[in-house]
């Protein structure tokens, strides 16, 4: 099926036409749990008993091997010295047709029209509230795309997209509303103010389908464009993982439990990837042919870039200034420019982001200061650690060859329901989280040259040159090593450390990424040369 697929995409892009297709096969289905004896539901539920059991694909207990490194490329300004515009965005499908509705004929068809301000939706499924309520869905939806992008919504009044939800293809083939020019699709394509998407088994990811293309559309009839495929399905990803709560949606969310998205799957494919030890590396996601998206998992990798992106402190103002240039056809180009010297920095990042991704991963209170550390003064240092937040740098520069003492007092809360978690340097031996106490207190010394420390390092060859890179940068880098934030020492009450390397030591609480938010307090960490 997939060559037949791949010449029909060819045929479409050779036309100069937008492919938004998101034609994939539906990702693994991301089912709610059934509870298990000793599972427990969420944070905000658990009890104070045995760790909950581990989640399918999810990283595994520290063994003293951390999982396969995902590897940054080459510094932003090489990337940008060197790349062609091959993922340039093609031009938006102004001059097709539009299908013509003979609402008549449809309805004898048994396709109804339910119509909201944004959206005429026509579909052959029966009344109910889930599906009735989808043009409504739709109109809460245009403001927060306008908002998101900086968009004056009074001067788009007439803006309007007519979408086919589909059960019986035939139907929609009878009637000339699924017109047999669309290319191939499995769950939904979109064409500049048209959709077209499939029925799906849960009313979660019916949602996620129609709000994704419509993503689409808003950007390509309103921005001009959506940019390349990373940014382009990135982008309808974020926007479309959505919270729909008493009839009240918000776009942009980044769910807390599995159970909020069924049969979405994006968390799980990262997870499962990893642990199988293939990680994407970040440069690979951005260099993503518009091919790639007739299987599922990019979708799930284009996410997460844009997610990081999109919450993190430091570049999240940059990443906002990509819709302005959704028409340009050096647009990677421009990306790279724009993270400048911060493009190893964020590989890093995006390393520790796939490494321990999971529902709920806050990415704000996990983002990492690299500025590097001051050597120790001769009388050695304390500093404070906020239980709060992930890796924090304390401002020290450690010796490779030299031994430390580390000793750390202070009490502190690791959670807060059904009661207050009180928690010692030590940590609450009662729950572990990736395979020692919660609240321990972790130490890592992070080399000077990073992610340089121990190899040449960038991206594969493969990589390198699908981006324009010449053949003989593709094979002058390789595989990069894990960040030394992936290998943690246990400190606990007190430690002592031998660097391998000179750099800048961090310090932080065991505690999952996603759990951060109701810890509070702060411990001292009294750091001397022995």
């Amino acid at each position: 099926m997939f060559p037949r697929v791949t010449k029909c995409l060819a045929a479409w892009l050779a036309a100069g036409c937008l492919l938004a297709g998101c034609g994939s096969r539906r990702g693994p289905a991301d089912r709610p749990a059934e509870k298990s004896p000793g599972a427990s539901a969420s944070r905000s539920a658990r009890q104070p008993v045995a760790r909950r059991p581990k989640a399918e694909g999810s990283i595994p207990p520290d063994t003293g091997t951390p999982p396969t490194a995902v590897a940054r490329g080459p510094g932003a300004d090489e990337i940008a010295a060197a790349v062609k515009p091959v993922n340039a965005a093609p031009r938006p499908m102004a001059n097709l047709p539009r299908p013509r509705v003979d609402d008549a004929r449809a309805t004898a068809a048994g396709i109804r029209k339910l119509s909201g301000q944004r959206l005429t939706l026509y579909t052959d499924l029966p009344p109910g509230e889930e599906i009735d309520q989808l043009p409504n869905l739709f109109d809460q939806a245009f403001p927060q795309w306008c908002k998101y992008f900086d968009v004056d919504a009074a001067g788009h009044s007439d803006w309007k997209m007519t979408g086919f939800l589909i059960k019986d293809k035939d139907a929609f083939r009878r009637t000339g509303l699924l017109p047999e020019g669309l290319p191939p699709f499995q769950n939904a394509f979109s064409r500049n103010r048209e959709l077209w998407f499939y029925d799906q088994p849960s009313g979660y990811y019916r949602r996620h389908l129609l709000l994704h293309e419509g993503t689409h559309g808003f950007m390509n009839t309103i921005l001009g464009g959506c940019g390349p495929p990373w940014y382009m399905e990135g982008m309808a990803e974020l926007l479309a993982t959505h919270r729909w709560q008493d009839g009240r949606l918000t776009l942009n969310y980044l769910p807390a439990q599995r159970d909020e998205v069924p049969y979405w799957g994006r968390i799980r494919i990262i997870k499962d990837a990893v642990a199988a030890g293939r990680p994407m590396y970040l440069n690979d996601v951005i260099a993503y042919p518009i091919q790639a998206h007739l299987e599922t998992e990019p979708y799930a990798w284009c996410w997460a870039a844009a997610a990081l992106l999109d919450r993190h402190p430091r570049y999240r103002d940059r990443f906002h200034q990509l819709s302005k240039l959704v028409a340009k056809p050096d647009f990677n180009q421009r990306f790279y420019a724009l993270m400048g010297d911060d493009w190893e920095p964020l590989c890093e990042e995006w390393q520790l982001l796939v490494t321990n991704l999971e529902y709920g991963y806050d990415i704000a209170r996990t983002a990492v200061d690299f500025t590097p550390g001051k050597p120790l003064p001769p009388v050695g240092a304390s500093v404070a650690v906020a239980a709060d937040r992930g890796w924090q740098n304390t401002g020290l520069r450690l010796e490779a060859g030299v031994e430390y003492q580390l000793r750390a007092s202070g009490r502190y809360q690791v959670a807060d329901k059904p009661q207050i978690w009180w928690c010692e340097p030590g940590g609450v031996s009662i729950r572990y989280y990736q395979g020692r106490p919660l609240g321990i207190l972790l130490a890592a010394v992070r080399a000077d040259s990073g992610l340089h420390a121990h190899a040449s390092v960038g991206m594969p060859p493969s990589s390198a040159q699908s981006v324009g890179m010449p053949p003989s940068s593709a094979q002058s880098v390789g595989m990069a090593p894990s960040s030394a934030l992936l290998r943690p020492t246990v400190v606990g009450l007190g430690a002592t450390l031998t660097p391998n390397d000179t750099g800048t030591l961090y310090l932080k609480t065991n505690d999952s990424p996603a759990e951060l938010a109701d810890n509070a307090g702060q411990l001292k960490v009294e750091i001397r040369r022995r």
